[in-house]
Formats: C-alpha cells, sequence, structure tokens
C-alpha cells in the first residue's frame, strides 16, 4: 500500500476567510521569556512590543477572530513559519508568544548555533513534556540559514510533539526550508507595514515614557511623514533612524527633530538586494 503523502503547508496572510473570535485565555507562566531590553538598549529592542494589542499592523494575521491571534491567545500554538521582509513583526511575534505562553520557551539565532544546539533543546523538550507534561516552543530566528541537517535534527522533536517549532525567514520557505519541515508547519506570510502603521510606531517611541522618548524629542508632522516614508515599511529602520535623528538634536541641544536630521540619519542605509541582484 503506498504512504500517504505529507501533508502540504497551509499559508494564510490573504485577507478573508477569518475564523470565529476565540476566548481569551490568562496567561500562564512563561518559561525563558526574552529579558526586557534595558535603558541602554537600542530604541527599536526597547520599544519591542509585550502583548499582541501592541503589534501594529499585520491585521489579516493579529486582527479579531485571525487564526494566529487564536493560537496564541488560547495557547494551542502549533509549529509555524513566520515569512516576510525585515522590520515586519516577525521577532516581535515571537516574542509576543514567549511571554503570553504557559509553554517552555527556547531561542535559537540560526546564525550562532548548530545541530548540537538543537539536540540538546530536543533531548531536554522530551524529558520536560515526560516528566511535567509541559510543552516546548523553540523560537529560531533567521532558520534559512539551517543547513539540511541542522533542520532534519528539528524533525524527531516537532513530529513527536515535544516541540513547537517557530521560524523566522526572510527567504522564501518553498526554496530554504526542507519539505518535511514546511509540511509540518503553518506558513503565516507578513507584509512589509503600510505607511500610517511606521508613523504611529514612530509617535509612540516619541511619546512612550517607559520605553521611547517621553516627549524629550518632538517632530513635524511633515518630518514624521518624511520618516514613515523612507523606511518602506521597515519599523526597525524606522526606529533606528529616529533614535540616530534624535541623537543628533540632542547634539545642538535642540528638542525639535528636523528633515535633515533624518536625511543624515538615514544617509548610510544599504540598498537591498535578492540573491540574483535582481
Amino acid at each position: 500500500m503506498t504512504p500517504a503523502p505529507p501533508p502540504e503547508p497551509t499559508l494564510f496572510g490573504e485577507p478573508g476567510g477569518a475564523p470565529k473570535p476565540r476566548k481569551s485565555r490568562s496567561r500562564g507562566a512563561p518559561g525563558g521569556p526574552p529579558e526586557p531590553a534595558g535603558p541602554s538598549s537600542p530604541l527599536a529592542a526597547r520599544l519591542r512590543p509585550r502583548n499582541l494589542d501592541e503589534l501594529v499592523g499585520q491585521q489579516h494575521l493579529l486582527g479579531q477572530g485571525s487564526v494566529l491571534r487564536g493560537l496564541v491567545e488560547e495557547d494551542k500554538l502549533r509549529s509555524v513559519l513566520l515569512y516576510g521582509p525585515p522590520g515586519t513583526g516577525k521577532t516581535s511575534i515571537a516574542h509576543v508568544i514567549a511571554l503570553a505562553t504557559s509553554a517552555h520557551f527556547e531561542q535559537l539565532s540560526a546564525v550562532t548555533s548548530g545541530v548540537a544546539d538543537v539536540r540538546r533543546i530536543m533531548e531536554e523538550a522530551r524529558e520536560r513534556q515526560a516528566a511535567t507534561g509541559r510543552r516546548t516552543i523553540l523560537f529560531i530566528d533567521e532558520v534559512h540559514r539551517f543547513s539540511r541537517t541542522q533542520q532534519d535534527a528539528l524533525l524527531p522533536g516537532v513530529e513527536a510533539g515535544n516541540v513547537v517549532f517557530i521560524g523566522a525567514t526572510t527567504e522564501n520557505p518553498f526554496f530554504s526550508v526542507t519539505s518535511p519541515l514546511l509540511s509540518r508547519s503553518l506558513l503565516f506570510r507578513l507584509e512589509p507595514l503600510e505607511r500610517a502603521d511606521v508613523r504611529a510606531i514612530i509617535e509612540r517611541a516619541l511619546q512612550d515614557p517607559e520605553r521611547g522618548f517621553g516627549g524629550r524629542f518632538k517632530a513635524a508632522d511633515a518630518v514624521m511623514e518624511h520618516l514613515a516614508g523612507k523606511a518602506e515599511g521597515d519599523a526597525r529602520v524606522a526606529l533606528n533612524a529616529l533614535d540616530a535623528a534624535a541623537e543628533r538634536a540632542a547634539a545642538r541641544e535642540d528638542s525639535a527633530i528636523s528633515e535633515q536630521d533624518v536625511e543624515e540619519a538615514m544617509r548610510q542605509r544599504l540598498v537591498r538586494y535578492d540573491r540574483a541582484g535582481d
């Protein structure tokens, strides 16, 4: 008898077809969530969202009644791949999940981690599941940098249900992620942020008294619009530029960020190219 083929990956991120809203589940004690950024951290790190309501944009994924929001709120997440351009919220979504889940949370960077790290986490997750029944969520940033061998090391834990895998990638996962791992994951596509979304993030950074500038700097509407446009849908670019522009304003003992400050802050931006050089 011919074995059944593995399930095809499900791609979410298109408008329409949203399920009915689910009841929210209260947060349990998180296991190893990321430490909050300190006051000396970059503005983009300090302003990282702490809950779903603080996430800006991606309403097709995070709006009320959406699949991903429901899975997070009910703490019933299954393995997912978050695919989209830089600065669109992939890591932020993973951090929100870390703060909201009752599961143990682990994080690896594909740039610095190897097969041994993956296998260690898989074994610890198996033992944790057997001893306490507690799930483990493993977030891997830039998962497209993992080799096939490294990705294959994830499969036993994912297949057994000991590990819920969250992968973030800027590369097309149909080319950069192995078929067995792809077939076991829900695929969510993130889009570049709208200009209004970037503008809202800039305004929050200027006003937030705890993690932002708390009103110490101001920017005219035209300056914020200029910065939001130059960011091209990338919240991290916008916040890094705002941080540098504020430093320029502070250096001349001025609380007003000018358009020239923004231009100078973004002057060294690199133009993005794909691997084919287009």
